[in-house]
């Protein structure tokens, strides 16, 4: 396949040289006369481990050419790469300015090119980059998105020093497409490599490399503050480490990354405030942990505001313990937001088949007495009768009666949901989730 590459800095270099050695004629594209003469003289413009190997091969083997003429590139090639830089201001907003360029590029190209053209953005860039993009070639080209021409997300997982290896072993390929015919080009360009290759919505895509680096920072913060509490007590920290990391379950796993409610239980919030009151009684300033319950504290509060927005007063919990199957109501954000609603003077009548008050007792009895000692008042035993009797029905346990109910109950009160409910219920128009 013919491929132009716009952008010859570190992904430009590594792509061009990778795309080469898998069998394509590629033209590397740059402003910089320097870099294309670099290129065009065997030389790669970054230092990276094997990329000065591939790209002396693939030029000596007339696979790879670099030009400062857009035009031509994207003329003589099927599909475009844009990898131009996208650097960061003071204020943490990107320069998005040589993205759009190169778009104005493609729109002053594509009124003359007859041939549908793939471009895929391959530079790290907000939610929204990619639509805009492809607006502007429509409006300079006069040529219409997804039929005359398709813009992609395709954002890169390379990692300096090990880029060309990362290229080659990638966790997963991933393309954000709206047009079925440029996803299947542009997956085939990585079908060789030994990864799933997964084809999503373009606003998906954009967003996944912020959230995979931001991840990987927390990692690394929440790793060294675990070490600064080991380093004061003499601990070893990476034997801690090592052991937290054999954990595939839970710790290592896509277990708890499920965005929705807060988190609640004995457990959680105990165990996370004693190593807090830790870190304090050693002096430590430990960000990261510290602020953990304040960012569950502020989903609760997003919760009771999603209430609140409906100006309804009448309002159903499904499940009040703090989560599915127990009857445990300690630290239940559930309870929370019912205590908080029932300050305000909102209505609120409760129904959860594990909790029967009559057998609470220990601690979970006292948390109760203390947060809603009249609860036996709210709580009613027959969820059909309820569905009909108020406004709003929140549901804040996934069980499978809850679900039952509302697939098989047309009910006009407005539904809002902590749990993400099965397609049927959340494509009503009466319907409201908290994170989606």
């Amino acid at each position: 396949m013919n491929i132009s590459i716009f952008g010859l800095g570190y992904v430009g270099c590594v792509s061009l040289g990778c795309l080469a050695r898998n069998g394509h004629c590629v033209i590397g594209v740059d402003v910089n006369e320097t870099k294309v003469r670099q290129i065009n003289s065997g030389l790669p413009t970054i230092i990276e481990k094997d990329i000065d190997i591939i790209i002396q091969e693939e030029r000596s083997r007339d696979r790879i050419f670099a030009t400062t003429d857009f035009a031509s590139a994207i003329e003589n090639t099927d599909v475009s790469i844009i990898a131009v830089g996208t650097p960061s201001g003071m204020n943490g907003h990107l320069n998005l300015s040589y993205i759009f360029q190169v778009a104005n590029h493609f729109g002053q190209v594509m009124k003359k090119k007859a041939t549908f053209h793939v471009i895929a953005i391959r530079s790290t860039v907000l939610p929204g980059t990619v639509e805009e993009f492809g607006r502007i070639v429509e409006e300079i080209s006069q040529k219409k998105n997804n039929v005359d021409f398709a813009v992609v997300s395709n954002p890169e997982f390379l990692r300096e020093g090990t880029a060309v290896f990362d290229y080659n072993h990638p966790p997963f390929t991933l393309i954000g497409a709206s047009n079925k015919e440029a996803a299947v080009i542009i997956a085939s360009l990585y079908k060789h490599l030994p990864a799933e290759i997964i084809v999503t919505d373009i606003m998906v895509a954009e967003i996944m490399k912020y959230v995979n680096n931001s991840f990987h920072a927390l990692k690394i913060a929440f790793s060294n503050e675990i070490g600064n509490i080991c380093s004061a007590m003499n601990i070893d920290s990476h034997k801690v480490m090592e052991i937290f990391c054999t954990d595939k379950e839970l710790n290592i796993s896509p277990c708890y990354f499920k965005p929705g409610f807060a988190y609640g239980g004995s457990c959680l919030p105990k165990d996370l405030k004693g190593l807090q009151t830790l870190a304090h009684d050693l002096y430590l300033r430990l960000p990261v942990l510290e602020n953990i319950d304040k960012t569950n504290d502020l989903q609760i509060t997003r919760a009771i505001e999603l209430i609140q927005q409906t100006g309804k007063k009448r309002i159903a919990f499904l499940g009040i313990s703090f989560k599915a199957g127990t009857d445990d109501l300690r630290n239940s954000p559930a309870v929370t937001i019912a205590e908080a609603l029932i300050g305000k003077g909102y209505d609120i009548r409760i129904y959860d088949k594990n909790v029967h008050l009559s057998k609470l007792n220990g601690a979970n009895r006292e948390y109760i007495d203390v947060h809603i000692p009249h609860l036996s008042k709210l709580m009613v035993n027959q969820l059909g009768k309820l569905i009909d009797d108020v406004d709003v029905i929140v549901v804040s346990n996934r069980e499978s009666e809850y679900i039952d109910v509302l697939l098989e109950t047309e009910s006009s009160a407005i539904i809002i949901d902590m749990v993400r409910l099965p397609d049927p219920i959340r494509s009503r128009a009466n319907y409201v989730g908290i994170n989606w």
